[in-house]
């Protein structure tokens, strides 16, 4: 009689342990019988300047998401779990197409170049020669967030990516040399999205490239993103005067309301300022300057339970804190825009670069090969 109660014990434990299994809440990056593989989906989106233009849409077997279109390379959507489970988006966007090429789109999810940021008085200096541009900010009126972009769709069963492509032509928008740049997005089975740059020219000329992507880590939990706990790897900033045109100086962040070095609410000292800017809007140093993929900040939203941290080669990144969002501008979903409501993450060289010697260099000469890299990656914390 021993073998057979044996067999019954055994059969209780195998029925204790898969009922506790069955009561427990899946982890993101695991779903009993998930066997969803990485896919890449395009579907139409709207007419523009006489071009067809397509939504493009990455998703990895975790049911992370993430929209691109070839208006302006703009990511459009990122979609992400909170610690509930609960999928929703964490990046401001519009609807349709008409808004994203229409004076209410504030870069939102925009690729911003041939140089981000400011130029000061719109004009550079390069190999004896003056340069005037068509404006002082984001690489003129009609900037790369203003282009439509070719776009090649990559599935290699493990990890699904857009290869985006776009020439810059000699003397667009003031800017010397033909700039062939890549842009690929790459969204992993480790819930990253990778994004890589790459250009070549055949004239020498400054080459500053960002992504626009505004964040709100709460989804629809709340309003603004006050509350969202922030780190930045940054003992330093940079000094700017009027139109955020740096001076020049690099200054410490310690006893400023700039220093996030460790990790602290964006709002807990957002009233301290008094820069006029209503809000963050600076560039950070980053400890790292090496060009090495390293870790440049994090962002934890207690609400949802989302984190974000970002990894840049960059040698800074830009805080903005949606500080002109604006209530009269419908979003995604027809929720109206919030001062505050989003947060953006730039990584890039600082501003103005090309006006400033002593910053890191953005000149691209012919023969070489700009290479940058950002990685955004998602999780939760409960």
């Amino acid at each position: 009689m021993k073998p057979i109660i044996l067999s019954f014990q055994l059969c209780c434990l195998l029925l204790i342990s898969t009922l506790v299994m069955a009561s427990s809440k899946p982890l993101w990056g695991y779903r009993s019988g998930n066997t969803a593989k990485p896919s890449v989906t395009k579907v139409f989106y709207g007419e523009t300047e006489g071009q067809k233009i397509f939504r493009y849409t990455l998703k990895n077997s975790s049911g992370m998401q993430v929209k691109v279109i070839n208006y302006g390379g703009a990511i459009i959507d990122i979609i992400t779990p909170d610690k509930e489970g609960k999928f929703e988006s964490i990046v401001l966007g519009f609807d349709s197409l008409r808004p994203y090429t229409g004076k209410e789109n504030s870069l939102f999810g925009s690729t911003v170049g041939r140089v981000a940021n400011r130029i000061s008085n719109a004009s550079f200096h390069l190999d004896g020669k003056v340069y005037k541009l068509t404006s002082n900010i984001h690489g003129g009126l009609a900037g790369f967030d203003k282009k439509i972009w070719n776009i090649e769709e990559v599935n290699n069963g493990k990890e699904v990516a857009l290869k985006l492509t776009y020439l810059s032509k000699d003397g667009e928008e003031g800017f010397p040399g033909n700039l062939n740049l890549i842009l690929t997005y790459t969204l992993t089975q480790n819930n990253e999205l990778k994004i890589d740059y790459r250009a070549t020219t055949d004239k020498a000329t400054p080459v500053v490239l960002t992504n626009h992507s505004y964040f709100s880590l709460n989804g629809s939990k709340a309003d603004k993103v006050l509350n969202t706990e922030l780190t930045i790897f940054a003992d330093q900033y940079l000094e700017s005067r009027n139109g955020n045109i740096p001076t020049g100086k690099i200054l410490d962040v310690k006893g400023t309301p700039y220093n996030f070095t460790k990790a602290k609410q964006i709002g807990k000292h957002i009233e301290d300022l008094n820069d006029g800017n209503r809000g963050y809007d600076l560039t950070y140093v980053l400890r790292n300057q090496t060009t090495k993929l390293t870790l440049a900040a994090k962002a934890f939203e207690p609400i949802s339970g989302r984190t974000m941290d970002v990894y840049t080669t960059e040698p800074g990144v830009v805080l903005y804190t949606g500080n002109y969002l604006s209530e009269n501008v419908v979003g995604r979903d027809g929720k109206p825009f919030t001062k505050h409501g989003a947060f953006c993450l730039e990584t890039q060289h600082f501003p103005d670069s090309p006006n400033q010697p002593k910053f890191p260099n953005c000149i691209l000469y012919p023969g070489e090969i700009f290479k940058s890299e950002t990685v955004y990656k998602f999780s939760v914390q409960k």
